[in-house]
Formats: structure tokens, C-alpha cells, sequence
């Protein structure tokens, strides 16, 4: 059975860090290009990050670069986002994305984000 798990979300003060997990399961990790999404109340889901499947290199949109660092472990079948700087707008709800190159896609459930005093 195929998952996607996050954690690693929760409240943190404007400025502050966080963690995020996405570990996996049912699939091989490195077979797979792996993205972080996010959708805010009120919001359409929009891309962050992600990562290649076979060189490791990243992708960054314009608000998570310089201040978000996507990597990933394939022994311990994981992916982390690693967010600095956080501001009140990053609050949402954070996704992990897996696809292949056959198009076959897989969602995780979404850990939440609050930036917030």
C-alpha cells in the first residue's frame, strides 16, 4: 500500500523554523520526484519545491528560495522541508507530492503550518 506521511508541522512564531517529514512507503523513494505543495484557507494549492529522482537537483518558486531547503534521505525513504524565516503568509496546510515517470502520482495527507505570535 502506497503512502505519503508528513509531520513535523505546527505553530511556530514569525521568524522561526521548521521541519517538515515526508516519509514513504509501498514505492521506492528513488524512482520517484518528490514535491512540497501548500494550500492557505481561501487558497488554491501552489507548488514550493521539489526534488529529481535521479540527480537530486531542486526547484525552488520565488517564495520558498533562499528560505526553504528541499532534500531527501532514500535509505530512510524520506523527504524534508527544511523553512526558515517564516512569516505569517506561509501559513497553510504543507503537502508532499511523488510522481514517476510513468505520471503515476501520490498525495500525503498534509501537516499544518502556523506562523503566527
Amino acid at each position: 500500500q502506497v503512502q505519503l506521511v508528513e509531520s513535523g508541522g505546527g505553530l511556530v512564531q514569525p521568524g522561526g523554523s521548521l521541519r517538515l517529514s515526508c516519509a514513504v512507503s509501498g514505492f521506492t523513494l528513488d524512482h520517484y520526484a518528490i514535491g512540497w505543495f501548500r494550500q492557505a484557507p481561501g487558497k488554491e494549492r501552489e507548488g514550493l519545491s521539489c526534488i529529481s529522482s535521479n540527480d537530486g537537483s531542486t526547484y525552488y518558486v520565488d517564495s520558498a528560495r533562499g528560505r526553504f531547503t528541499i532534500s531527501r534521505d532514500n535509505a530512510k525513504n524520506t523527504v524534508y522541508l527544511e523553512m526558515n524565516s517564516l512569516k505569517p503568509e506561509d501559513t497553510a496546510v504543507y503537502y508532499c507530492h511523488a510522481e514517476n515517470v510513468y505520471a503515476h502520482d501520490y498525495w500525503g495527507q498534509g501537516t499544518q503550518v502556523t506562523v503566527s505570535s
